[in-house]
């Protein structure tokens, strides 16, 4: 059983930045791939990166290239989202997750966080 707890969260002007973290429990964090993803009201989940379980390998959407990065750190157990340059577009609830296996697929991913709240206003 993993538990992922999100923070960092938060209002924030158009062109601003903020860094998510997940910290996970348990002592096998460097066994799972970890995902961020986020959902809009009205709207799909959507999925925004992912990172192996060493962290050599990262992939992003298409809207969040070149502004946000994924990076993680196995001793502390955490998982990071670096977002850059803002746009009211990337406001959502913002979730991370773990599994077994490094994909942009919700499916796969076993275990999720409670979700945090990111506002970009215009």
């Amino acid at each position: 059983q993993v538990q992922l707890v999100e923070s960092g969260g938060g209002l924030v002007q158009a062109g601003g930045s903020l860094r998510l973290s997940c910290t996970a429990s348990g002592r096998t964090f460097s066994s799972y791939a970890m995902g961020w993803f986020r959902q809009a009201p009205g709207k799909e989940r959507e999925f925004v990166a992912a990172i192996s379980r060493s962290g050599e390998s990262t992939s992003y959407t298409d809207s969040v290239k070149g502004r946000f990065t994924i990076s993680r750190d196995n001793a502390k157990n955490t998982v990071y989202l670096q977002m850059n340059s803002l746009k009211p577009e990337d406001t959502a609830v913002y979730y991370c997750a773990a599994g077994p296996m490094y994909s942009n697929n919700y499916r796969v991913y076993t275990y999720w966080g409670q979700g945090t709240q990111v506002t970009v206003s215009s």
